[in-house]
């Protein structure tokens, strides 16, 4: 067993009160672990608290989940505090939704397969059959779903029993250039993330790195968020920034945009398997990485 097996990851929030950080780090304490990270927030403004450490055994031994758990909940339970614990090497399961445009895939099937996103990639789905191939050579099962207004209720049930045969665990829209029907996004609320081009100003329709061109911008920028009913409206998780200048064409603020897109989801989905995000109201809390 290696030293990251025994690492585990206790999430908890609660009103605000005094004690809460006590709570947690005295129990710790005395369950004789030793903590080496922790983060905390307190939301003076909603009245709620944050808090995330991870940790080991002292002596390095396998955590009783069983006893930890049925202890902390006594703790906790005074605080009205929720909470969760997961081992942190935990890899949850992960179906991607792709169209056409391969660059955000493609990203996440290299960290993939060289173990530098903590995940597992059970499938690949796509509304065309164009990257098929990528998703073969990575030896991940490709499902291609057409799709088009009359039959998006059929296309989504298809989706849906992929997911419920992988066991899909965090769904992750790599460019789905569809858009998801209610039903989809209330089943998969806070469990799918979305990637999308931030451009100042907003530039919405066709071209929209043409657009930008046009009106000199100097930075493109991404935007990774939670999926909600609401069309690239859900809970912020992470943005990405990149500058650009005069020098920059259409062609060019795109590959710049495509490059921010890629690194800015795959940080949205790493901080979301560590467990640094909270939602709370609609809105993230999320403790970045150092």
């Amino acid at each position: 067993m290696n030293q990251q097996s025994l690492n585990y990851i206790l999430t908890a929030s609660c009103p605000g009160r005094s004690g809460t950080v006590d709570v947690v780090t005295r129990f710790l304490r005395k369950f004789g672990c030793y903590i080496t990270e922790l983060n905390s927030f307190d939301d003076a403004l909603n009245q709620r608290f944050f808090i995330r450490t991870v940790f080991r055994m002292e002596d390095n031994a396998p955590l009783d989940q069983s006893a930890f758990c049925a202890t902390f909940a006594e703790r906790a339970e005074a605080f009205d505090m929720e909470w969760e614990l997961t081992p942190s090497d935990y890899r949850p399961k992960v179906v991607i939704m792709v169209s056409k445009y391969e660059h955000c895939l493609n990203d996440l099937l290299y960290r993939f397969r060289t173990g530098n996103l903590p995940v597992d990639i059970r499938a690949v789905i796509s509304n065309h059959p164009d990257l098929q191939s990528l998703a073969q050579w990575h030896d991940i099962p490709y499902y291609h779903f057409p799709i088009n207004a009359d039959t998006k209720p059929q296309q989504e049930a298809q989706v849906q029993a992929v997911l419920d045969e992988t066991g899909c665990e965090l769904l992750v829209l790599a460019r789905y250039m569809q858009v998801l029907s209610h039903e989809m996004c209330v089943r998969w609320a806070r469990k799918a993330i979305n990637i999308h081009h931030s451009l100042l100003p907003g530039f919405k329709g066709a071209k929209p790195y043409h657009q930008a061109y046009n009106k000199g911008v100097k930075l493109v920028g991404a935007t990774a968020h939670y999926v909600s009913d609401h069309l690239d409206e859900g809970p912020i998780i992470t943005q990405g920034m990149g500058t650009v200048n005069h020098t920059y064409y259409p062609a060019d603020l795109a590959r710049k945009g495509m490059d921010v897109e890629s690194l800015t989801l795959a940080r949205a989905i790493q901080y979301h398997v560590e467990k640094r995000i909270f939602l709370f109201n609609d809105k993230t809390v999320v403790f970045e990485r150092s």
